[in-house]
């Protein structure tokens, strides 16, 4: 908890965001109050709802004259924390909702912070163009909190994180300054690159106002499949080959294990399993083409020579849009399915992708030979080597006996991902969930480096201070 807010600080807070612009409602802050599965709760004494840059300025400059901390808030759907304030100044960009512009010669879109990415990807398909960032929670995770975090996504294999999508930004630095880089440059190389600081950053270097996006053609065809198999070194196998069929042209590589799958189909309705019988393992593969059928005809050669190599062991190829939703499903309602099966301990890992088969082995074995009776859900973005590798209670446990295990079963999980030269965040952040715990697994060099540029930028560490180093 921070310090108490100074009467003066809070009247000239209200003053320079006028009327609409704060709040301290206790039912317009509660539901900005806490992480959406309820792990984390907080406070603040205000809720700023800035609706420009300028007024973005104006807040963080008087804190950071008073020494006043902020904690800057999208969507709110981070699954680290990083985003619910403990006393800090809540900043929302709920009101920061504008598309600038959009140029298809540019292939660019100028969007602030607080647009939904669902909007973004309207947008973009309004103007005849894509842009390929694409999660779970795309209808309320707004723009500015997925470059903070730097998110990834199902179609990272092709496109990258958002660190890749993200041309130019604008941002208030932690003196109030306005820093105005919104290029529309593929190629600038005039000296260190302040965008990416900031992205990743999880608010702790500025708050992002607005950016230019990377668009993407729209493709001329695409094809969905999902197929059994017996373990994840065969979907690595299978992976490797669906590129070279398709000419790199993998869209997404989704790897479901049997227990998460079963999971969905029980708790979730309407979904199905597309394949006649169970597998171990699943993969939804999707393939885009700018040729008319060059998708479908990629897929087909990929899952004809898996099938007769006896790679795969069944394919349930999607014939109607409605057929591949219903595929899609099946993979984005797999963190909902578990939820209620009871609690369950979450990790967002990645390895390199060679060795995805290597650290599921060594992780279910470590913990099973621990807790014999955990149900274990991995799944993920095996395309690039990123695993959500949840641990549900025992079927005749309770959660709370599970929950107390939590932290002694993140680090055998984050001991084997180290030990593979992985990361314990693959696309989530740090937030307060991970920070004491990243110190484990980063070099002194490295965490002095991260400490200085933040000193440099943030030298009374306003900008969402219990979060990162």
């Amino acid at each position: 908890m921070t310090a108490p807010l100074p009467a003066d600080t809070l009247a000239r807070l209200k003053a320079v965001l006028g009327e609409g612009g704060w709040s301290q409602d206790p039912e317009r802050l509660a539901p900005k109050l806490v992480e959406q599965r309820g792990r984390w709760r907080g406070a603040t004494p205000l809720l700023a709802l800035p609706k420009s840059t300028a007024e973005v300025s104006a807040v963080v400059g008087i804190c950071a004259a008073d020494g006043v901390a902020i904690t800057p808030q999208g969507g709110n759907t981070g699954l680290v924390g990083g985003q619910v304030p403990q006393g800090e100044i809540l900043l929302s960009t709920d009101r920061m909702r504008a598309i600038r512009d959009i140029d298809v010669d540019d292939d660019a879109i100028v969007v602030e912070a607080g647009v939904p990415l669902a909007v973004v990807q309207q947008a973009a398909a309004d103007a005849g163009r894509r842009f390929p960032l694409s999660l779970a929670s795309e209808g309320t995770a707004t723009i500015g909190g997925l470059i903070s975090t730097n998110a990834g996504g199902t179609q990272v294999l092709r496109y990258g994180t958002m660190r890749s999508l993200v041309l130019g930004l604008e941002a208030v630095l932690p003196n109030g300054e306005i820093w105005n880089g919104l290029k529309r440059l593929r190629k600038d190389n005039t000296g260190y690159d302040l965008k990416q600081l900031l992205i990743g950053g999880e608010g702790t270097l500025g708050v992002i106002t607005a950016a230019s996006l990377k668009l993407f053609p729209v493709l001329a065809s695409r094809a969905v499949a999902i197929v059994g198999l017996a373990s994840p070194a065969e979907a690595v196998t299978l992976l490797g080959r669906a590129k070279a069929e398709s000419g790199g042209q993998v869209e997404a590589f989704e790897l479901m294990g049997r227990q998460g799958v079963e999971f969905t189909l029980r708790n979730i309705e309407g979904t199905r399993d597309p394949l006649d019988r169970p597998y171990p393992w699943i993969v939804l593969i999707e393939i885009a083409s700018g040729e008319p059928g060059g998708a479908e005809a990629a897929l087909e050669r990929t899952l004809t020579a898996a099938l007769e190599d006896g790679l795969i062991a069944d394919a349930a190829v999607a014939q109607t849009q409605a057929q591949a939703q219903a595929m899609w499903s099946l993979r984005e309602n797999m963190n909902f399915g578990q939820k209620p099966e009871g609690s369950s301990w979450k990790h967002d890992i990645s390895v390199p992708v060679s060795l995805t088969p290597q650290f599921i082995a060594e992780a279910d074995a470590a913990l099973l030979a621990r807790w014999p009776t955990l149900r274990i859900v991995a799944f993920g973005h095996v395309g690039d080597g990123n695993i959500h590798y949840n641990i549900t209670r025992p079927a005749d446990g309770t959660d709370a006996e599970h929950d107390a295990n939590r932290d002694a079963a993140g680090e055998i999980v984050h001991d084997i991902a180290a030990s593979l030269n992985g990361s314990i965040s693959a696309e989530h952040g740090l937030g307060v969930m991970k920070t004491e715990e990243a110190l484990r697994y980063k070099s002194d060099v490295e965490v002095a480096a991260n400490r200085a540029i933040r000193a440099a930028l943030d030298p009374k560490r306003i900008m969402n201070p219990r979060v990162l180093f």
